[in-house]
């Protein structure tokens, strides 16, 4: 049996990671980055800032800044993981993917069906640890922003140039409406 754990909510700044199900690249095969996209539009109309972010083609790392108490940080994440995850299930069907929409039904617990899950699209659980120094912030930012061009990735010439990221932001200047200005300077 797992156990829920809420997240503290004194820290008003978390590095939050998630990943698809069997680190599959669905986000890639489904071209979703636009979806999480609008899901950081969403979080912030809702007053929830995304300080810096990489989209990866099966995970996603972000640090959210949640400037008012009383958050409930599983409740951000959770909402954000199941309107990604329609939305990718909703693209390999036109995308005509039913062998790994199979395998994505297959996955599915009873007991996660009988919550109403019907694919197993991300992990069910997802990783955050509070921002709680300066030094800590900057070396999640950098951790993120190098990301794509770490370990096994190669999916930009350098860093700065990986189009899923904010590290353009920081570097040089380009617009990313979902980062707040005042974070550049970091």
């Amino acid at each position: 049996m797992s156990v829920k754990f809420k997240h503290d909510d004194t820290y008003s700044m978390y590095f939050c990671t998630f990943t698809c199900f069997d680190w599959l690249p669905l986000i890639d095969i489904t071209n979703s980055y636009d979806i999480v996209y609008n899901w950081f539009n969403y979080l912030k109309s809702k007053e929830v800032f995304v300080i810096a972010y990489v989209i990866m083609p099966n995970h996603l790392h972000c640090i959210l800044h949640f400037p008012s108490p009383n958050f409930n940080l599983n409740k951000v994440i959770g909402n954000g993981k199941r309107f990604m995850a329609y939305e990718i299930i909703k693209r390999l069907h036109n995308k005509e993917e039913t062998l790994l929409i199979q395998s994505l039904s297959n996955a599915v617990t009873p007991r996660e069906r009988q919550k109403g899950q019907l694919h197993k699209v991300f992990k069910g659980s997802f990783d955050a640890k509070p921002i709680f120094s300066d030094k800590f912030l900057i070396q999640k930012i950098n951790y993120i922003h190098h990301n794509p061009v770490s370990g096994k990735w190669n999916l930009a010439e350098d860093f700065v140039s990986y189009e899923y990221s904010s590290a353009s932001f920081y570097e040089v200047g380009i617009g990313q409406h979902f980062v707040p200005i005042h974070y550049k300077d970091l």
